[in-house]
């Protein structure tokens, strides 16, 4: 089963200063997304970094520029969000997100390639879970979002050992049995405040 690597690529600058056990989220779609999977994104990202005291606060780019908030992190979902009813062929090399910088500095701005996510979840479906698309599309991205925010948090591109902060996850880690963080994770997020 292929396993996809989660990078932090250089660009982009931003301010980010993630002190505080609240987190806002900024998120944003260019592409279709079910309603039901961003409700299970927003329930997996929220467990997976409960575990570091951390909570987060989910608003859409519309509704956040009335707002001002402490400390800010920004994702774009790119392409389509969502699981069709006949698998589809992907390519799937690539990252499933990644996370930007500038001259080596962590940046609160990330990118979900959708597609890459959609295709390595379809691979690892079988049986029931194909009445459960929704549901296994919203934690396969909750699992993406949690792990590029142990970057930008942490502002580090340091990969953990095992759990949601491991460089690479197949299809079957994306649905499959809880992905938390490791100890050493937890330690990391906690030492941010």
């Amino acid at each position: 089963m292929p396993r996809l690597l989660l990078c932090v690529p250089a660009l982009f600058a931003a301010v980010c200063a993630a002190s505080a056990a609240e987190v806002t989220i900024v998120f944003d779609f260019d592409g279709p997304h079910s309603e039901r999977s961003i409700e299970q994104m927003k329930r997996e990202a929220g467990d997976i970094l409960k575990e570091a005291g951390l909570r987060l606060e989910w608003r859409e780019s519309g509704e956040a520029a009335r707002g001002s908030y402490e400390n800010l992190v920004v994702v774009h979902f790119k392409g389509k969000c969502m699981l069709e009813p006949v698998p589809m062929l992907y390519d799937e090399r690539g990252p499933y997100a990644f996370t930007y910088n500038s001259d080596g500095a962590v940046l609160p701005y990330s990118e979900v390639e959708c597609g890459h996510v959609t295709a390595s979840v379809q691979t690892a479906m079988a049986g029931d879970d194909f009445g459960r698309p929704d549901f296994l599309m919203g934690r396969a991205l909750g699992r993406v979002v949690a792990h590029e925010l142990v970057h930008i948090l942490t502002r580090s591109g340091v990969h953990g050992r095992d759990g949601v902060a491991q460089p690479a996850f197949s299809g079957r880690e994306l649905i499959g049995a809880p992905l938390r963080l490791s100890r050493e994770d937890v330690e990391r997020l906690r030492r941010i405040r």
